[in-house]
């Protein structure tokens, strides 16, 4: 399914008209690359659809990275399915993040007919049905999918600070917090690990090891450990442990060398909104971090779509988003290429928004002054173009959208507003009973189903205060034993004697005593005769 290369020919518009040039022949020429390109739709122009004006996106641009904006319902989702199908088609794994569970069926060919066949022909697109190949993910294994899980010191102090709603100093102390653990080689693997150290920190025997690099007061230690119980009160144990999951595992591709698709499962969790949004931040930092440097390659090595973007940049602190600002940067010299998907452009900092070569803007709405200002705001994020901008944007229909990218040299094509193409896929969900059998037919779903609790820093903290715990008490036995032979040997010598018995007197006397001698003497002889057979003596 790699698509065509060469510029399309004028054609008939819809209707039977001929397409107009001057302003639409000009946007259009914008978008004949010569390279690999996906296909977005067909240009609209004064009302009309203009078949013969395709409006496309350089393969080799898409590690510059884009933006899928729009109001709910306008149909952003379907425009991340088919950018992922032409993705896979053309040999590029993706990951998606499936926040609704309605992105499944891009494993399953889409239903003709209706709407998907009068889009099509609007678009001059050959439509056929066909499914991808999809590999499908849980946080955790929380809801359908292979279990996805990261350690805590993989996750870090940064992001932790964020998904645990830490302000600066807190999050300056949890960094400390790590520091201790590493180098002490405590692995912090789930969250009791990390509650352990923290807890063995403002312990009397713990504060002295923070000292020297300013230590952890007791106040924030409480909010630390208060937000790890509330955290592990909506399920966040699930997402920390092992195995670990690499996330080399999302740059496959299938055996008939189309890229695989990951879909990451999320409705079980999607009222965890800042959880998801931090984890997804995690799986690209990791990427970020795994990556050689490979500079701009003719296709990305990975398209990694964000949903629901502004959930990850809602309180965030200023480190956090530095954090996510230089991966993005950077990340791009890494032949990954980041897609966020939100509702309008100002949902995204200004710094980000920045390094988003790639834009593909749905409807606005302006029932509110605040939607109004945010339109104007939208506008002026966009060059300038024959379009009136405000209206447009107001006025496009469901599947339609105001698109601008980067051409293969680098510079933005024309503001287009498009009419997309349909998806080849299944619009909506696979039968649960299939996404369950597909999961466990995985390769993957041995290696990373089951959990492992091994020895971490619970473990060797909990060993620790038992062992000192057991001492400290044969030391006070042993105390308090010696203290009791102590006290009895007082005892004894301190005691007064007791008077002797009559019989003890009589026995003591000297009387007594030379009585028994006499008798003893006499008795010995008798004895000695009898012994040694010697006779008595006759008078």
């Amino acid at each position: 399914m790699s698509q065509s290369t060469d510029p399309p020919e004028p054609a008939a518009a819809a209707g039977g008209q001929t397409e107009p040039d001057g302003p639409a022949a000009a946007i259009a020429a914008g978008y004949a690359f010569t390279g690999p390109a996906l296909e977005l739709g067909a240009l609209l122009w004064d009302g009309a659809c203009l078949p013969g004006r395709q409006i496309r996106v350089p393969l080799s641009m898409l590690n510059r990275h884009g933006l899928v904006a729009g109001a709910t319902g306008t149909g952003k989702t379907k425009t991340l399915q088919l950018i992922a199908e032409q993705l896979s088609a053309n040999g590029v794994p993706v990951f998606l993040a499936d926040i609704k569970g309605d992105v499944s069926g891009i494993s399953a060919p889409g239903v003709p007919g209706g709407r998907t066949e009068e889009r099509a022909r609007d678009v001059g697109q050959a439509w056929e049905p066909a499914g991808f190949p999809a590999e499908f993910y849980s946080l955790g294994g929380i809801g359908p999918g292979i279990p996805v899980r990261a350690s805590v010191t993989a996750f870090g102090p940064v992001l932790m600070s964020k998904v645990l709603q830490l302000n600066q100093t807190q999050e300056q102390s949890l960094g400390l917090i790590f520091h201790y653990a590493d180098s002490k080689g405590l692995e912090l693997i789930d969250l009791k690990d990390l509650r352990a150290v923290v807890a063995f920190l403002v312990s009397d025997k713990g504060k002295p090891e923070l000292k020297g690099i300013g230590g952890l007061s007791t106040v924030t230690a409480g909010v630390i450990l208060r937000a790890l119980t509330a955290f592990e009160q909506q399920g966040a144990s699930e997402f920390f442990g092992e195995p670990e999951f690499d996330t080399s595992e999302f740059l496959r591709t299938a055996p008939d060398g189309r890229g695989l698709i990951s879909v990451l499962e999320l409705p079980a969790v999607q009222d965890k909104p800042q959880l998801f949004s931090t984890f997804l931040m995690w799986l690209l930092a990791d990427l970020y971090a795994d990556l050689p440097e490979v500079g701009d390659l003719e296709r990305p090595k990975l398209v990694f779509f964000f949903d629901e973007a502004h959930l990850l940049f809602n309180g965030a602190s200023k480190a956090f988003l530095e954090s996510i600002t230089q991966t993005v940067r950077l990340i791009r010299s890494k032949g990954i290429g980041v897609f966020f998907v939100t509702q309008t452009p100002k949902d995204v900092p200004a710094d980000v928004l920045a390094q988003l070569g790639n834009r593909v803007q749905h409807a606005l709405r302006a029932f509110t002054p605040d939607d109004a200002k945010a339109l104007k705001a939208t506008v002026r994020t966009f060059p300038n173009s024959p379009y009136d901008l405000e209206e447009l944007l107001t006025g496009l229909g469901t599947g339609e959208a105001v698109v601008t990218v980067l051409s293969e040299t680098g510079a933005p094509t024309p503001v287009a507003a498009t009419r997309l193409r349909a998806p080849q896929s299944l619009m909506g969900p696979v039968d649960p009973a299939a996404l369950d059998a597909a999961v466990k037919a995985s390769l993957l779903y041995s290696r990373y189903a089951e959990p492992v609790d091994r020895e971490s820093a619970y473990e060797k903290i909990t060993a620790e205060q038992a062992a000192a715990e057991a001492e400290a008490e044969a030391a006070a036995a042993a105390a308090d034993a010696d203290k009791q032979a102590k006290a009895a040997e007082r005892a004894t010598r301190s005691a007064p004697k007791p008077e002797p018995s009559l019989a003890q007197q009589v026995v003591g006397s000297g009387l007594f005593r030379s009585l028994a001698r006499s008798v003893g003497t006499q008795l010995g002889r008798e004895i000695s005769r009898s012994l040694f057979g010697t006779a008595r003596r006759r008078r």
